[in-house]
């Protein structure tokens, strides 16, 4: 809601927006008549201006701008959207990245695994037969893939999301189930949509073009449909192949569509509808050759294209997301939210493996599908009051969940002619190759794409997993002086699993508790010093898309005693920081360090595949610091950095040699760099950075596969730098122009690989967009 707030006077002026000066009018019985008699009333999309009066300050939020944002400097987030984060964020003692929707439309980035694989303390995740291609993202070091939220509410299964729609992504390091609920060892992410306004209508229209086909179109408006009530809409259809990969290529099409109505002073509802579909004929990238005494194996950087023509990844949403909020007097408010959502995901794609000349590049199939059913009710009392010289905000919550996944398979039938001998766990057997032991092309390049003459049938299931839980929990922030201040919760989660497979029904009912407490001193004014802890444990069985395949976080059976489902895993942080907000509340400067423990992890063989009769054998440890800067430089520069220094170690294992070993997919030095200069009033030019250290393959919570003959890590993802240009200019109050450079210097890198190094994702080639935006 546009929310005008009267302060003292500021030493800081800044022009009159046409929406502060229709505000002016309504306060004519101030004597400022006479300043708006010839303004028009109406609103553009523009950052939040201030008009300076003789006593009066007069602040305006527009409804089309990130509401979240620092008056000013836009890259930098004030508030969390979560109502339970009652501090600003520069006084939360949690590390907590925000992306702001500048951000994401000025760096050029849509899809949520593209902006998260940007941020540093977070990689990318590979899928496989048994754990599905989707979205999957590694949070310091420990799977995160089901700990993805949309406005707080946990938004399960495996499947694409698309930035159209949002107007910030918070990430919070560190366990967090507090508030998240089961899982969210290393952190968990939440996507914070947009929201229809009260304010007054507004458009706006953005167009791109660019290479390899890129097409782009996005709409933002708000209706008003009364003083009390108004709808707004956002609409997508994206279509591009993947940049020097054809025929790879990545088809979206989404609506989101919110409503809101103000019942009364004290009462508001709101209504939200959800579609995103991604269409997209999936590139697995390439492969890295194993390692050896001579030295770490190298990517296939010169692997031609492998996409199948049958080949897709598709992903359906659907959510309904229903939300009352209360406000009966100051001080105490209440906020309860209702949301039921349907996805799909299936797939069929193609990967790559060396043959052990390491010339010799074979192809291989994997492929499943899920659906997913899921509903969620969420009840927060939020209140603030004193007892004697205590300030409190105290949040009592409950949540009830129910998610149901139902896993199956495709039938494949390859009818091209094989045309070589490929060996396997199986055997060996007639395969399909594309190279000769000497590394030399064998299909001509137009040809790879019909290589298998796939034909695919879709079969039923193999698994339904389902998890119901009710929680309750209570937190509570206290002001002891202006200088002190403590928090802390409690969290109970009453979980209910089942899971069918073709061959056995499993069940576990689990309580799990989980709190958080922390301590913030101020010594100086805008600067916080503070010390957290924090818990969070899982079910076993806790991803829903393995079944009872135990690796990658699929339901563990120990063999010796099956009924035994095995102690949670279970984790404890600790984090010290720095948090110090500058030049008027505009830059923020944080530091912490930290360590996360999690033991009792589910192992039962002393590698990927033998079961040995164990389980909660496992313990790992992720200790390190980051540093970040946000918000504005100068008056001209803004910007985010961020960097992160990191160790993983394996401390336990049912395996000996995994001790000491780190984590796979984990990177332990990373940063990101996002800096915007504003050169003129119409012109603004900037660039994104990133940086990862090498990572190494393996399954997800254990040590990263090591090559004892070797003596180094089996397979490596290489290091990489990328670098993302763009430029925008204003041409006047209704237009704007942006071009976009996605790896400006054209880098063969990679961003994940599968344990065996059978395929391994690459990133994006040079790519350039323009879009033309409208405001209206």
């Amino acid at each position: 809601m546009n929310k005008n707030i009267l302060r003292p006077t500021s030493l800081r002026s800044q022009s009159v927006s046409h929406r502060s000066l229709a505000t002016c009018g309504a306060a004519a019985a101030l004597g400022l008549t006479t300043m708006i008699a010839a303004t028009p009333a109406f609103a553009q999309d523009a950052e939040p201006e201030e008009v300076e009066l003789e006593t009066l300050r007069i602040e305006d939020d527009t409804a089309d701008v990130n509401p979240y944002t620092q008056k000013g400097a836009p890259y930098k987030a004030r508030i969390s959207a979560d109502p339970r984060r009652v501090k600003p964020l520069a006084e939360t003692p949690a590390t907590i990245t925000v992306i702001t929707e500048s951000q994401i439309e000025e760096a050029g980035t849509t899809d949520l695994k593209e902006i998260l694989s940007q941020q540093p303390g977070v990689t990318i995740g590979t899928g496989e037969n048994g754990n599905a291609f989707g979205d999957r993202y590694i949070i310091r070091g420990e799977e995160a893939r089901s700990d993805v939220f949309v406005d707080g509410l946990r938004d399960p299964g495996m499947t694409t999301r698309e930035s159209f729609a949002v107007d910030q992504i918070e990430i919070t390091k560190g366990p967090s189930a507090t508030f998240a609920g089961r899982g969210a060892t290393g952190g968990a992410v939440n996507a914070i949509t947009k929201q229809a306004s009260t304010d007054y209508n507004f458009s706006r229209v953005d167009l791109g073009i660019g290479t390899d086909n890129l097409y782009r179109g996005t709409i933002d408006t708000n209706w008003l449909l009364s003083d009390n009530a108004a709808i707004r809409a956002n609409l997508l259809y994206s279509n591009q192949d993947v940049p020097g990969r054809d025929p790879a290529n990545r088809e979206r099409w989404g609506a989101a569509i919110s409503g809101t109505l103000q019942v009364s002073d004290a009462v508001r509802f709101s209504l939200d509808y959800y579609h995103l579909t991604a269409n997209d004929k999936p590139d697995l990238g390439s492969y890295v050759t194993a390692s050896t005494a001579d030295g770490y194996g190298e990517p296939f950087d010169d692997i031609p294209a492998f996409t199948q023509d049958g080949d897709f990844l598709k992903s359906d949403v659907d959510t309904v997301t229903g939300r009352i909020f209360i406000e009966p007097f100051d001080g105490f408010k209440i906020v309860n939210s209702t949301r039921y959502g349907e996805s799909s995901n299936g797939y069929v794609t193609t990967g790559a493996r060396g043959g052990v000349d390491g010339a010799t590049i074979a192809l291989s199939d994997h492929q499943g599908w899920q659906e997913v059913r899921y509903f969620v009710n969420q009840f927060n009392a939020i209140s603030s009051f004193d007892t004697g010289s205590l300030a409190h905000t105290l949040i009592v919550g409950s949540e009830y969940s129910d998610h149901k996944v139902t896993n199956g398979v495709y039938s494949i039938t390859n009818s091209g002619a094989t045309n070589c001998t490929v060996s396997g766990r199986g055997g060996t057997r007639p395969g399909y190759c594309i190279t000769d032991t000497d590394g030399n092309l064998i299909v001509e390049p137009d040809a790879i794409r019909s290589l298998l003459g796939r034909e695919i049938t879709r079969d039923g299931s193999d698994s339904v997993w389902q998890v119901s839980a009710l929680s309750f929990y209570a937190m509570d922030t206290v002001d002891i002086t202006p200088w002190l201040s403590i928090n802390g919760g409690v969290r109970l989660d009453a979980t209910d699993f089942s899971l069918a497979t073709r061959g056995e029904d499993y069940r576990q009912n689990q309580t799990l508790w989980n709190g958080h407490a922390g301590i913030s001193v101020k010594p100086v004014d805008e600067m916080m010093l503070y010390a957290s802890w924090g818990t969070a444990k899982n079910i076993n069985g806790g991803e829903s898309d393995l079944g009872s395949n135990c690796g990658y976080g699929g339901f563990c059976v120990d063999p010796v005693n099956p009924a035994v489902s095995g102690r949670p895993e279970s984790s404890t942080s600790f984090e010290a920081g720095l948090k110090w907000d500058l030049f008027d509340d505009r830059f923020l400067l944080t530091a912490a360090v930290f360590q996360t423990t999690k033991s009792d992890i589910f192992e039962l063989g002393s590698d990927d595949y033998s079961i040995e009769g164990a389980i909660n054998t496992g313990k790992t440890r992720v200790k390190g610091i980051e540093l970040g800067v946000v918000g504005n430089i100068t008056d001209r520069l803004s910007g985010q950095i961020g960097v992160v220094i990191m160790d993983a170690e394996v401390l336990e294992s049912i395996d000996p040699d995994n001790v000491g070993l780190t984590l796979s997919n984990f990177a332990d030095t990373q940063a990101t760099a996002q800096i915007r200069y504003q050169a003129t009033e119409q012109f603004a030019f900037g660039a994104t950075a990133t940086y990862k250290s090498a990572m190494y393959a393996g399954q997800p919570d254990s040590a990263a596969s090591f090559n004892e003959t070797a003596g180094r890590y089996s397979y490596r993802v290489p290091s990489y730098a990328v670098v993302d240009a763009f430029a925008q200019y204003k041409f006047n109050e209704h237009f704007s122009g942006r071009i976009n450079v996605q790896n400006v210097g054209d880098a063969d890198y990679y961003t994940a690989a599968y344990r065996s190094g059978a395929f391994l994702y690459k990133g994006d080639e040079r790519r350039a967009t323009v879009t033309l935006t409208g405001r209206f």
